[in-house]
């Protein structure tokens, strides 16, 4: 890491209420390009105010806790260190706890979040450290909960059916957009069902229907018209279908 990144780590773990920083993302699983920005897991415990953070005096963005919708991921910054970017992710320990424990137990709920199709599982809150490079203190490395494998498969694909089930009432008016989107949506819960199933831990939706095999979807989407929708969820349930079954859903 730059002295920069270095110095920043520091700074943030003196911080009331740090307990531990973590390197996160494609910097931590070597797929990052030369210009991926760096992201920071600032895992916290009781009082933590962002205010210290903006104190700092780096440009950008600093958001309160709960700005970002409130659930798991409950706020961040987007810093420029020296012109290098640099993305902090507010993590409580305490909701890290309780996702683990329901995660252990095969419970899971999915939130909605900006820029993610089919929403977030709690559970991403233990992906982020699966792969997480401890910077400062110690994070837990959690391997994937046997109950979470068997039942986080059917709560998607349950939830993909459905979304495909729709996209047909979209096809039959020509509703092209609506259509197409809810059909993407339906993959992408897909690609979450069967990585699931495999034990796959994953972070985000960038690399999802990679991950699962599932890039032709793109094929199909794009070649969609208002003439055709009904055969593009045929392909869709299609290439959906073996994961929905195999789940029981």
């Amino acid at each position: 890491m730059d002295p920069s990144l270095v110095r920043l780590v520091d700074q943030l773990a003196a911080i009331g209420g740090v307990e531990a920083i973590s390197l996160g993302g494609s910097r931590a699983t070597g797929e990052a390009r030369d210009d991926s920005d760096w992201d920071l897991g600032v895992y916290y415990r009781g009082r933590f105010d962002p205010a210290e953070v903006r104190a700092l005096g780096y440009p950008g963005e600093v958001a309160e806790l709960g700005a970002w919708g409130g659930g798991v991921f409950n706020g961040g910054a987007w810093l420029r260190v020296d012109g290098v970017p640099v993305d902090l992710h507010w993590r409580d320990l305490d909701v890290v706890d309780r996702e683990w424990a329901d995660a252990e137990a095969g419970r899971m709920h999915i939130e909605p979040l900006a820029f993610h199709l089919a929403g977030i599982p709690g559970y991403i809150l233990l992906a982020e450290l699966a792969i997480a490079r401890p910077l400062h203190g110690e994070v837990p490395r959690p391997s994937y909960p046997p109950a979470l494998r068997r039942n986080a498969p059917r709560v998607w694909s349950s939830n993909a059916r459905m979304h495909a089930s729709y996209a047909r009432s979209h096809a039959a008016a020509g509703r092209v957009a609506q259509c197409v989107s809810t059909l993407t949506v339906a993959a992408l819960q897909t690609a979450h069902a069967l990585l699931a199933e495999r034990g796959e831990w994953v972070t985000n939706e960038k690399r999802l229907l990679g991950y699962a095999g599932m890039r032709e979807l793109d094929d199909m989407v794009t070649a969609a018209t208002a003439d055709d929708l009904q055969h593009v969820c045929d392909r869709v349930e299609a290439l959906c279908r073996p994961v929905w079954e195999a789940a029981g859903a």
